[in-house]
């Protein structure tokens, strides 16, 4: 049962209960209040768009995801703002600069990704928009103090602006076990000294469930010893980056419960790629994580 359908089934029960007599109902709606207010509702979740692409039309998306409840779409560009304003959601993740390979961690790219980057702010900010994204590139045989030291040379040249904008700039950590071969920011110690060395508050991690898990695992004692530096996260299951359910390792409910301990108001992005059903997929996240 989701929360919408469940909210239903409550207002039934305490309308019937009603026609009984309001002295048999009132503590039953306060407990149910209270329940409410103390466990749901916490967590602002939005969606990866690209993990629907072979499964629901992108507005079929939009109209299912704002009907269930999340508040947002991950990872989309200008062109499919308006599609989703259309349904009251907005961008929670938008395009920053370079790629995935190509990252802040060569001096070489520099001079192109800080174009790129405040070319994207600017259209984020107007837009009304939080987060960009950024990468720190592959290794490619660098160390990881050389690439910790050119992210930041070149990030500080951006994150002035972003802070003028009122727009955030979030590094992906992403495996380099599976996914992302020699990618460098695979282990959390790499992010964290690049937000050190960075120190606003305009830059700091995209922390990707999936991905630390693979890496590092230890999620919970992560999140609470890192959590000044992460401004978003993403969720997938693991094994095979599919439905966030019991046929995975990750017990989602309690993570979820650190992260709302931590005091964090920002967006937990559901970006896994479901194997079924991807209506009852984006219903069950939702429920899973509405801590």
């Amino acid at each position: 049962m989701n929360r919408t359908q469940d909210l239903s089934r409550r207002s039934v029960l305490a309308g019937a209960a009603g026609a009984v007599g309001t002295l048999a109902v009132t503590p039953l709606a306060r407990a149910a209040d209270a329940e409410r207010s103390a466990s749901g509702g916490r967590i602002q979740q939005s969606v990866s768009k690209w993990c629907y692409n072979r499964k629901l039309e992108y507005e079929e998306l939009c109209r299912h995801a704002a009907h269930i409840g999340y508040k947002a779409i991950d990872l989309i560009g200008r062109e499919d703002w308006p599609t989703a304003k259309k349904y009251g959601l907005i961008a929670s993740m938008c395009p920053g600069s370079g790629s995935i390979a190509k990252g802040w961690n060569r001096r070489e790219h520099h001079a192109q990704q800080i174009d790129e980057m405040k070319k994207n702010i600017d259209l984020t900010a107007e837009a009304g928009f939080p987060n960009v994204i950024c990468f720190s590139g592959n290794r490619d045989g660098q160390s990881d103090e050389e690439g910790i030291r050119n992210c930041i040379e070149g990030l500080k040249q951006v994150v002035g602006y972003a802070e003028k904008k009122g727009v955030t700039i979030c590094m992906e950590y992403l495996n380099s076990k599976v996914d992302h071969k020699d990618y460098a920011f695979d282990h959390m110690a790499y992010g964290v000294a690049i937000a050190k060395g960075i120190g606003s508050e305009r830059f700091g991690i995209l922390y990707d469930i999936y991905h630390a898990q693979i890496m590092e695992g230890d999620i919970i004692r992560t999140i609470r010893e890192n959590h000044a530096y992460i401004k978003h996260y993403h969720t997938g299951g693991n094994p095979g980056r599919n439905e966030i359910d019991e046929t995975q390792e990750i017990y989602y409910p309690a993570i979820m419960r650190a992260i709302v301990e931590t005091g964090y108001r920002g967006f937990v992005g559901q970006e896994f790629v479901p194997k079924h059903d991807p209506v009852k997929a984006l219903e069950d996240a939702f429920r899973i994580c509405d801590v």
